[in-house]
């Protein structure tokens, strides 16, 4: 193996070890050497890579975006209306949250560390709040519905989605809660569309 390798390696190690410790400590409440003993790697080799505890944050948090904009990019993008592929989006997220500490350690550290550069929400909030938008001018929303409002609520949604998924990463092999976090926000979907959305769409639903 190369150095270069092995030096790539080596902090790509550090960083999956401190999403796990981000996410489940926080940015204060974080140990280097537990993130050390986690990845198998000395301080020697951390402070190398990452001089401070947050650049070590930074990098977890872009990674956090990195799978988020990729998992996104990957959605289908073709004829269903705006308002599906928006909820379709959060849907994603919400699976993002449940299964990537990366994801959850980024949108805790967001809020933790206020960096409007790394905040997690910038990897998707503009994306959901357009599909909102088209969805108001194709008429799939009731007319009193503003697009940003339901931007909003989606970052509330978003919320929940992550503490109840950092719950069940915590449960430490007990049985998991059903339902899950998708389909938590799925069912919250159900009963929101039917207060926003205009008569041609629940005539479609």
């Amino acid at each position: 193996m190369t150095r270069q390798l092995r030096a790539v390696r080596t902090r790509q190690a550090l960083v999956n070890a401190a999403a796990t410790e981000f996410d489940r400590s926080g940015y204060a409440g974080a140990a280097l050497n537990r993130v050390c003993r986690a990845a198998g790697i000395t301080m020697g080799a951390l402070t190398f890579h990452f001089s401070t505890k947050g650049e070590l944050a930074a990098a977890v948090q872009a990674k956090g975006q990195t799978v988020t904009r990729a998992a996104l990019g990957a959605l289908p993008s073709g004829p269903a209306p705006a308002l599906h592929r928006a909820v379709d989006m959060t849907l994603e997220l919400a699976r993002l949250l449940e299964e990537e500490p990366a994801v959850r350690s980024a949108a805790r550290l967001s809020r933790e560390l206020p960096d409007g550069d790394l905040a997690w929400m910038n990897s998707w909030e503009a994306a959901v709040q357009d599909l909102f938008s088209q969805a108001y001018r194709d008429g799939q929303l009731h007319a009193a519905v503003r697009p940003e409002d339901l931007a909003v609520l989606s970052r509330f949604l978003m919320l929940g989605a992550e503490y109840r998924a950092r719950a069940a990463s915590e449960q430490n092999g007990q049985e998991p809660r059903e339902p899950g976090t998708v389909e938590e926000i799925r069912q919250m979907w159900d009963i929101i569309q039917r207060g926003i959305c205009g008569p041609s769409s629940l005539a479609s639903s």
